[in-house]
């Protein structure tokens, strides 16, 4: 089998390249930081690749990418916890899904640049929420976090800025974390599966696109303690930016 072989027939060559040169700097953002991987990948490898195909492609590198984790992370993780708000993936990930199968390409475009830069906002903002735990809002948040991963792998600012203001230690939230996109990650599978967008074609195309995602996520980490976490965190807010506005819809026909 050839490397053409892998590549999806209704993308050329210089596409697959430019999707994995993409690949490589959202993975080098996720090794760094350990977030803005889809809010990178997401804008930009839509406006080049269908939707359809990208987000199962993003799932796919990405959970093979963080399955190491998860052992360490269902010891550490306040598992009753982390289990109330997947609860609310089961609903948020198969209607992110329904849409991601059922829209027009362009249309999921700009609901997923409107859904990045909207993210962007909440993690400049630095918002955290820091109220009592109730039920009902963890379900929420895990709803809505699995909405955006349903449709468009971008489920993580949620998460992330509801765990972290948590009275809790710092481990233990990352660990809740990893564990819970571990759980939205199978559900988004079995999802995208039953809705028919996990194809022969993604998962060929996994192959060719993850080399330079793992790849990104090494060269990220290794670059952990050599450079300022406050100059690389906005240099990722920046390519989140950047790509929100490249990846518009509007402006297909002066850059694409």
């Amino acid at each position: 089998m050839s490397l053409s072989d892998l590549i999806p027939a209704e993308i050329g060559s210089n596409a697959a390249i430019a999707i994995c040169a993409i690949a490589f700097v959202a993975g080098t953002a996720r090794g760094f930081s350990g977030f803005g991987a889809a809010l990178i990948f997401m804008p930009l490898a839509s406006s080049i690749a269908d939707p359809r195909l990208v987000a199962p492609l993003l799932l796919l590198i990405d959970f093979v990418a963080a399955a190491p984790l998860l052992p360490n992370a269902w010891k550490q993780a306040d598992r009753k916890a982390t289990a109330i708000m997947v609860c609310g993936a089961l609903i948020g990930v198969p209607i992110g899904t329904y849409f991601l199968s059922r829209l027009e390409p362009v249309t999921t475009r700009w609901i997923i640049s409107t859904f990045v830069f909207a993210l962007l906002l909440l993690l400049l903002s630095g918002w955290r929420y820091r109220g009592k735990d109730h039920a009902a809002i963890t379900v929420g948040i895990g709803s809505l976090a699995g909405f955006c991963s349903g449709l468009a792998q971008t489920g993580g600012p949620p998460i992330v800025a509801y765990w972290l203001g948590r009275p809790i230690a710092s481990a233990i939230a990352r660990a809740n974390i990893v564990l819970y996109f571990g759980a939205s990650a199978i559900l988004s599978s079995i999802s995208y599966t039953t809705a028919g967008l996990i194809t022969t074609a993604s998962i060929k195309f996994a192959f060719v696109v993850g080399p330079f995602y793992a790849i990104g996520i090494w060269f990220g980490a290794s670059l952990f303690g050599r450079a300022s976490e406050a100059l690389f965190r906005g240099i990722s807010y920046a390519l989140i930016a950047a790509s929100v506005v490249i990846g518009l819809p509007a402006l297909d026909g002066v850059l694409r």
